[in-house]
């Protein structure tokens, strides 16, 4: 048992705003606060629904985020920030479109990207910022943390401080009605795996347990709905709710193994986040079963799996419609020795891990997924 005891800093948004029709509070809270210069950074599926947000002011839209941004597309959303002047930002999208507004938020000052990376480095930042999600899945509207992929090495950086968190967030259900079957699974399957990594962590703590807990029974009961019907409402908002309680997770004990295989996935692959975490997850959660049984078995028991951990997991990821090989989305066997040497040089999160997990560990992961 976790030492309850133990000290835990929690960070949470000044505001959150919460269920149907709430996207329009933005521009209410934006003219009460005497905002005069927004800058939404989006993409080009959500731009035609910024005017959902109802926002005051001169408003300018950079729509041209990527699915996994870079550093090349960090310098062009600064570089829009440079032309507007804004005194709110806006991120208005997924994770990678909310990570890139944070970091927007504080490099518009006498910092670079290269003096902030890592915890604590951040010594201001220049404006306000709000937090929209369009997917239930990151979580990155209730943390500090954001990441982008260094274009120099095609690994991803991550930045870490309390200025990246969010003025007023808004979690309106209705902004994720349009979202396609698939991308509704990988990125329940997503904000699933925050909260199943956080909770068998070794820096796990009581007080973030309840929050995973009720992550992971939330995305049980819901996802399998939203993905059968897209425009069940109830079934939205709880997937949104589990996606924050998966970002305050992430705050103070973060993630660990099954982040740290999927990410060479997005960056070398090119898969989409939550994809890469859905193929990666059943494999994990067996191989660290046996470092936290009790655990695993509270997971299994949330989950509604039976038998063997990784078949019935595998199985009800499949179920929801993921395509859980490798091979299927382009990977070839000669890429993953070099994948798995990545990724278990990702100590920041390898570290976090129940279970210590060889190179050769993590290639046997990816060889199983393959």
């Amino acid at each position: 048992m976790t030492d309850l005891s133990r000290p835990l800093r929690i960070h949470q948004p000044r505001r959150v705003e919460f269920g149907s029709g709430t996207a329009a509070e933005v521009g209410a809270w934006a003219t009460a606060e005497g905002f005069g210069r927004v800058l939404v950074l989006t993409q080009r599926s959500m731009a035609g629904r910024v005017q959902s947000l109802a926002l005051p002011g001169s408003v300018t839209v950079f729509d041209g985020v990527q699915p996994e941004p870079d550093t090349d597309n960090l310098a062009l959303a600064l570089k829009a920030a440079q032309g507007a002047d804004p005194d709110l930002v806006i991120g208005f999208g997924g994770g990678s479109v909310m990570d890139l507004a944070k970091l927007v938020t504080v490099l518009r000052g006498a910092q670079g990207l290269s003096e902030i990376v890592g915890p604590n480095k951040v010594l201001a930042r220049q404006n306000a910022l709000a937090l929209v999600p369009t997917t239930a899945g990151t979580g990155s509207e209730a943390g500090i943390r954001a990441l982008v992929t260094d274009v120099a090495t095609g690994m991803k950086v991550a930045v870490e401080s309390p200025y990246l968190l969010a003025d007023m967030v808004a979690m309106d259900p209705a902004l994720t009605m349009t979202l396609p079957a698939a991308v509704t699974a990988a990125t329940g399957i997503d904000a699933m795996a925050h909260c199943v990594e956080a909770f068998t962590s070794r820096k796990a703590h009581p007080l973030i347990d309840s929050y995973a807990r009720m992550g992971i029974e939330l995305v049980a009961r819901h996802l399998p709905r939203a993905v059968a019907d897209g425009s069940d409402a109830e079934a939205r908002a709880g997937l949104l709710l589990a996606a924050y309680y998966g970002g305050i997770c992430l705050g103070p004990v973060n993630t660990a193994a099954g982040h740290a295989l999927a990410y060479p996935l997005g960056t070398r692959l090119k898969l989409p986040h939550g994809l890469a975490n859905a193929i990666i997850f059943p494999h994990v959660l067996a191989f660290n079963a046996a470092s936290v049984p009790e655990k695993t078995a509270t997971v299994g028991r949330l989950l509604g799996l039976t038998g063997d951990v990784r078949t019935a997991a595998y199985s009800w990821c499949e179920r929801l419609g993921v395509k859980m090989r490798l091979r299927d989305h382009g990977a070839s066997e000669g890429q993953l020795a070099g994948w798995a040497a990545e990724a278990h040089g990702i100590r920041r999160l390898m570290d976090n891990n129940p279970r210590d997990m060889s190179v050769a560990e993590v290639e046997a992961i990816y060889r199983a997924a393959f």
